[in-house]
């Protein structure tokens, strides 16, 4: 017998088995409680929870990254207002000693121009190796009194490691390249003049005393000098 006419005798009996088969195993299922069509519904549905749950977390992932530049943007506004509000404070502090100081000032008995040096202090600031220093100079006699020119000028005596050394601000006999770093030593001024400024030493040097020197324009000699230790 031809093998197409096997084929085709045998393919129906193949096909009402398959059909046997799937019948029978479809019924199991449904006897085991196991519905196809309930079970399909239940995977969409599944499938749309997830799909809606990955969106609500895509929002909520926005959300919290927006809550935290916001957090960010008030916590450096925050530490911005404390800063102004330390300077502001320390303002006052320096204003109320410079106010208590010219009450307390004569206003005669003492020579015409005559320059002094008042509330000198030296601390240490922020960052390791820099210091700032603080100072008043206060002309007296009348306010008619010629206005002062001249510079100032840190000596500072300090030891790196076992080596004690002297280091000049400005540096003596070398011209900065940044004119306003020059420009933070000049004087000029009438009546009085606050300073409060700062110097950086070398990584491990030690200040041991600051000697402030004032020199007026055109000598070569400090007109007033006052030592001073670190606070």
């Amino acid at each position: 017998m031809p093998w197409y006419v096997r084929w085709a005798i045998a393919l129906p009996f193949v096909l009402v088995a398959g059909g046997v088969v799937w019948w029978a195993y479809d019924t199991g299922l449904a006897l085991a409680g196991f519905h196809r069509g309930q079970a399909e519904q239940e995977l969409t549905q599944l499938r749309d929870q997830v799909d809606a749950l990955k969106s609500e977390n895509t929002k909520l992932a926005s959300k919290a990254a927006s809550f935290e530049r916001q957090a960010q943007i008030e916590h450096a506004a925050n530490l911005e207002t404390a800063k102004q509000v330390k300077i502001l404070n320390d303002e006052a502090t320096h204003l109320k000693e410079d106010l208590a100081f010219f009450q307390n000032l004569p206003l005669s008995g003492a020579r015409e121009g005559e320059l002094s040096m008042h509330h000198l202090k030296i601390e240490r600031d922020t960052l390791p190796g820099e210091y700032r220093y603080r100072l008043l100079l206060v002309r007296s006699g009348q306010l008619r009194a010629k206005e002062f020119q001249g510079n100032l000028q840190l000596l500072v005596n300090a030891q790196h490691g076992s080596e004690k050394t002297v280091l000049s601000f400005p540096p003596e006999g070398v011209t900065s390249k940044n004119p306003a770093e020059d420009a933070a030593y000049q004087l000029k001024f009438k009546y009085y003049q606050r300073i409060e400024r700062g110097f950086k030493l070398p990584p491990g040097t030690v200040v041991e005393s600051v000697q402030v020197r004032v020199f007026e324009r055109g000598t070569s000699e400090p007109k007033i000098k006052q030592n001073a230790s670190l606070s």
